[in-house]
């Protein structure tokens, strides 16, 4: 049993549950674990037992001997695939990028290719003898970023 056959099998539920695969992975073992996300909203335990179940009508476990997890991705989990960017563009994020640096910011725009994100950082203004909040839009290309998660705010 591979990737490809997995998403085959399972991907008319998904669509039916208004979600999306994030990741599907099979160990040597056939152990098998399928990240989804909710187009809109977030997932629940009934979209996982759903696509659980449509799996399980879709391969015998007597035959493929496997065992299966449907979860759904993590808050504290960086985003995999574009559709994670593009729900979470107007809101904060976590940002690592390579190299090391890190920051909270605003995503602003998510395609193929790159990232644009609103944040704020101390620096040296000309003229300015204190460092001052200067408020950035910068584009990063996705080979700068190292990940992106939600960040989670705690009030």
């Amino acid at each position: 049993m591979n990737v490809s056959e997995i998403k085959d099998a399972i991907s008319s539920e998904i669509v039916a549950r208004n979600c999306y695969i994030v990741d599907i992975t099979v160990s040597r073992e056939n152990d098998i674990e399928i990240t989804i996300e909710s187009e809109e909203g977030r997932v629940e335990l009934d979209d996982c037992v759903a696509v659980s179940r449509h799996f399980e009508e879709q391969f015998d476990r007597e035959k493929e001997d496997y065992s299966l997890t449907v979860t759904s991705a993590g808050l504290d989990q960086p985003f995999k695939v574009l559709k994670q960017y593009q729900k979470a563009v107007g809101s904060k994020v976590e940002v690592q990028l390579k190299g090391g640096r890190k920051m909270i910011a605003t995503l602003i725009e998510a395609d193929e290719e790159s990232i644009t994100l609103n944040y704020s950082a101390k620096e040296t203004v000309e003229g300015k003898k204190k460092k001052e909040i200067v408020e950035h839009n910068d584009r990063f290309t996705m080979d700068q970023v190292n990940s992106v998660r939600p960040h989670i705010e705690f009030n």
